[in-house]
């Protein structure tokens, strides 16, 4: 075999390769194939444009509500509750002034002296239970009350203790109709277990009215705290005050017997008047005495 006829059959027995023809850019007609190459690298189905898919995505409000509706609540239920503390300790009613007035010149010799000191006048205007009063001086011997017997004002004559809550606003009223009122501050002896005792026998032996002759137990006396005042004991009347440093059961007595229902302005029975049969120095009976009102 020549030389020439063996490179023909080399050359025939190999098989032959052509090269793929290029079909058109994707995207354009004649594309072929299930699928085609994007120039991002992307393999896309043939036809159809990628979609972009759409998440729900839930509101702050919507996601959180439960917590929002549990501190809701928990901050409305402290600020209710901070309300009810805040009013609860604050006081009924306020002292512009602890009153001590200026020593007076002493009576003139065989002069009976004047017990106490007038206070100036606060006024008696009827107020709502539970309704704050600022009073100008403390403690008020007038000023504006309650009017709510037997409960809010006047309030019961008795020996209230330290721990019980007595408000001027309701002893005023006791003042108004002529009763007596024996204040002392918790830090003084009426504040003690002694002290109470010596209160309790002094309220219980204490005298008539003066005037009316109202028994012990109508409208005074009211015993009672109070620690707005500029001595440790004060016995007080419509109007009038006698400062004490301590308890002096003859002095209060001596007051009451000068000042009791004598300054009031509604009056628990009618003015004495001399009767005919009556010693000299001597008045008739007072005219009977009505129910505090």
């Amino acid at each position: 075999m020549s030389k020439t006829n063996r490179r023909s059959q080399r050359a025939g027995s190999q098989p032959s390769t052509s090269r793929p023809t290029a079909g058109p850019p994707e995207g354009q007609p004649g594309a072929t194939g299930p699928s085609a190459t994007s120039s991002a690298g992307t393999s896309v189905r043939a036809g159809r444009r990628e979609r972009q898919r759409t998440t729900y995505q839930r509101s702050f409000l919507e996601r959180y509500r439960t917590a929002i509706v549990v501190v809701a609540v928990v901050v409305g239920i402290a600020s209710i509750s901070a309300f009810v503390f805040l009013s609860a300790s604050q006081p009924a009613f306020a002292c512009t002034t602890e009153w001590s007035p200026s020593p007076t010149p002493p009576p003139t010799a065989g002069a009976t002296p004047a017990l106490g000191y007038v206070q100036p006048d606060q006024g008696r205007q009827h107020v709502g239970v539970g309704v704050k009063v600022t009073y100008t001086y403390c403690a008020p011997a007038s000023g504006s009350h309650y009017n709510r017997p037997g409960s809010a004002g006047p309030i019961p004559p008795r020996v209230y203790g330290p721990s019980d809550n007595v408000l001027p606003e309701g002893w005023i009223h006791n003042l108004e109709h002529g009763g007596m009122v024996l204040l002392y501050t918790g830090s003084s002896s009426g504040a003690t277990a002694e002290g109470q005792a010596q209160l309790k026998a002094f309220y219980d032996s204490f005298p008539p009215g003066p005037v009316c002759g109202t028994p012990r137990g109508v409208s005074g006396p009211v015993i009672a705290r109070f620690d707005q005042m500029s001595s440790p004991f004060q016995a007080i009347v419509w109007g009038r005050v006698l400062f004490l440093d301590t308890f002096d059961q003859a002095q209060i007595l001596a007051f009451w017997e000068q000042w009791g229902e004598r300054t009031n302005p509604e009056k628990q029975c009618a003015a004495p008047t001399p009767a005919p049969s009556a010693a000299p120095g001597q008045s008739a009976a007072p005219s009977a005495v009505p129910s505090p009102s």
